[in-house]
């Protein structure tokens, strides 16, 4: 009697330690701490070699760390099981459709149609599923119109996205309406975004089309208005790099960028190197050949092989 209750103490306290493991990969995984969350993710997989939450994770942490072998590997396997899931009819397209664009093109297009297979079943199979009808957007767009690409069917998908999610939609179409060069729609569409939504994308696509557009005073306006409203330090950078690019407001570009570096945080995404290339390069605007140099090799200490910053050294030298 005894060895059986201490049997089931055992058991019991090991099920809960793989539970309290697993919960704590789960938390590093939505960290994006990957590292930590797959090692505990493959040991407890050698525990439970059929949970598909477990292999859904490592499909996804291979797909992060762009594996596209293994990532294509787990959903595969995953979508034989479960051909009727949405999200692994997604996931596996996509992990291919990744593949497809690190290959030879000649070897891409043995992938496209089970991408587009893929892609498709997954939009039937859930009406609401805003990630796939973003794909087959992007997808549609991107193919020669002789494998299947087709402006309308990106049309179409947008126009799914419109009823699924207005904010979606009114980027899609913008987006669409920029790859077809009418930049007037699109500037309309990605403000309604903005209207809509007003998230910090939305301000971010209406920017970047100003700057196609060779529009840097509307692209700084905007740019300030979404300053002002999330107050996201990145946006500190683009309005540097707006006013080192078009040469314009000098002060205001170099205020931007000293804010950036003095708050900046591995979260901001570009690395304070590319800041000090900005400064340099509005510096060397301004005709300040000292100031320049100093905020060009900055750049360059942080990073040698920083071609940009070599190049514009020369530049810098010239004046």
């Amino acid at each position: 009697m005894h060895l059986r209750i201490l049997f089931f103490l055992f058991f019991s306290a090991t099920i809960f330690a793989q539970k309290i493991d697993f919960q704590k990969a789960e938390g590093y995984f939505k960290t994006e701490n990957f590292n930590k969350a797959k090692p505990i993710f493959l040991a407890h997989l050698k525990q439970h070699p059929n949970d598909a939450k477990t292999r859904e994770y490592l499909g996804d942490i291979a797909s992060y760390e762009e594996n596209w072998d293994d990532a294509i590997a787990y959903y595969e396997e995953l979508l034989e099981e479960n051909p009727s899931s949405a999200n692994f009819n997604f996931k596996y397209g996509g992990a291919m459709g990744m593949k497809a664009l690190n290959i030879s093109k000649l070897r891409a297009l043995t992938y496209i149609d089970d991408i587009k297979k893929h892609f498709i079943r997954a939009a039937e199979l859930d009406p609401k599923h805003i990630e796939t009808r973003w794909a087959l957007v992007e997808l549609y767009l991107q193919l020669p119109g002789i494998i299947g690409g087709s402006e309308k069917k990106a049309e179409a998908y947008a126009m799914e996205l419109q009823n699924i999610s207005p904010v979606d939609g009114y980027l899609a179409r913008g987006y669409v309406a920029e790859y077809k060069k009418d930049m007037k729609d699109a500037e309309v569409l990605y403000k309604k975004a903005i209207e809509v939504g007003g998230s910090p994308t939305t301000y971010e696509k209406l920017i970047n089309l100003y700057e196609k557009k060779n529009e840097p005073k509307k692209a700084l306006n905007t740019a300030a208005s979404s300053l002002k409203l999330h107050k996201r330090n990145q946006i500190n950078y683009q309005i540097g790099k707006i006013a080192a690019e078009f040469n314009i407001e000098h002060d205001l570009g170099l205020a931007s960028l000293k804010h950036y570096i003095a708050n900046h945080s591995a979260k901001d995404g570009v690395p304070v190197s590319w800041a000090h290339y900005r400064m340099a390069q509005i510096y060397k605007n301004r005709g300040d050949k000292t100031r320049a140099i100093h905020y060009i090799n900055l750049a360059l200490a942080d990073k040698p092989d920083f071609e940009q910053a070599l190049e514009e050294k020369e530049r810098i030298s010239k004046l």
